[in-house]
C-alpha cells in the first residue's frame, strides 16, 4: 500500500491518482468483504455507488468485482447517484451495508470511499477500526480476490440495479407533492455536476408519465468531474 489509508467518520478521501488508486480501492473493497463475513452480514450483500468525480463508476466497478470475488452479493448502481438514494437501497434491500465511491465536498482533485452499515448512517468509531485493522495486513500480502465484474453478473454475484425508484417512493410516502406538480410556475434547480442531476426535477416534475404544470429548469445537469466555476460541490449538499 503506497500510502496509509486512514477513515473518518464519513470515510476516506484522497487525491485521485496519488493516494486514491484502484489498488488501495481494491484493499478497502477486500476489508469490507472480510468484515461483512465476521459481522455475518455477507449473505444480506453490499450495495455499491458513486457520484461524478472522475472515474467514480471505475473505482465502483473495481470494488464489487472484489466483493463478488468474496462470495457477496453485490447491488451496483447503474448510473451515479446521490448518497442520500443509497443509504435508502440498504434499507429497502436490507442488505448488510454500502460502499459510497464520492469525495462529498473536497475539490474535484479528490475522490473517497464511504461506507454505510446495515443501518444506513455513517460508520460507527468501532465499524471504522474494525474497517481499517486488516488494511495494511491486505495490501501487504496481496491478499485481494478479484473477479471480472462480466463474469461476476454471469454468475448472479453482481446486480446492476436502478436504485431512483425505490427512493422515490419513499420520498412519495414522507411529502405530499401533489400541490408542487400542479402549481402554475416555474422552479430552477442547479444541480452543479453533481450525482443529484434529474433528481429534484424528477420529483418536482412528478416523472415523465405525469407531468404537471409545474415548470422545472435545471441547470448544470451534466456531468463535469471539474466542477468548473464551482470547486467543489459543497453547497448543495455534502451528500450529493
Amino acid at each position: 500500500m503506497g500510502s496509509e489509508i486512514k477513515f473518518g467518520t464519513d470515510g476516506w478521501r484522497a487525491i485521485i491518482g496519488d493516494d486514491f488508486t484502484f489498488a488501495n480501492v481494491r484493499v478497502c473493497g477486500q476489508s469490507v468483504a472480510q468484515y461483512l463475513h465476521e459481522s455475518g452480514m455477507a449473505p444480506r450483500g453490499l450495495i455499491v455507488g458513486y457520484d461524478t468525480r472522475f472515474a467514480s463508476e471505475d473505482f465502483a466497478a473495481a470494488v464489487a468485482e472484489v466483493v463478488a470475488a468474496n462470495g457477496i452479493k453485490t447491488y451496483l448502481c447503474d448510473r451515479p447517484t446521490p448518497t442520500p438514494t443509497v443509504s435508502w437501497a440498504v434499507l429497502d434491500k436490507k442488505a448488510g451495508g454500502a460502499v459510497m465511491i464520492t469525495a462529498s465536498h473536497n475539490p474535484w482533485r479528490y475522490n473517497g470511499f464511504k461506507y454505510k452499515p446495515e443501518y444506513a448512517g455513517s460508520a460507527s468509531p468501532e465499524v471504522v477500526a474494525r474497517l481499517e485493522a486488516p488494511l495494511e495486513e491486505i495490501a501487504a500480502s496481496g491478499a485481494v480476490k478479484r473477479m471480472p465484474l462480466a463474469e461476476a453478473q454471469r454468475q448472479g454475484l453482481v446486480e446492476v440495479f436502478d436504485p431512483e425508484p425505490a427512493y422515490f417512493a419513499q420520498i412519495r410516502k414522507l411529502l405530499d407533492l401533489e400541490p408542487l406538480h400542479a402549481a402554475d410556475f416555474t422552479v430552477c434547480v442547479d444541480s452543479m455536476y453533481g450525482s443529484g442531476q434529474g433528481y429534484l426535477p424528477g420529483l418536482l416534475s412528478g416523472g415523465p408519465r405525469r407531468a404537471g404544470s409545474l415548470r422545472v429548469v435545471e441547470l448544470h445537469g451534466e456531468r463535469n468531474p471539474l466542477f468548473p466555476g464551482i470547486g467543489a460541490p459543497e453547497p448543495i449538499g455534502r451528500n450529493l
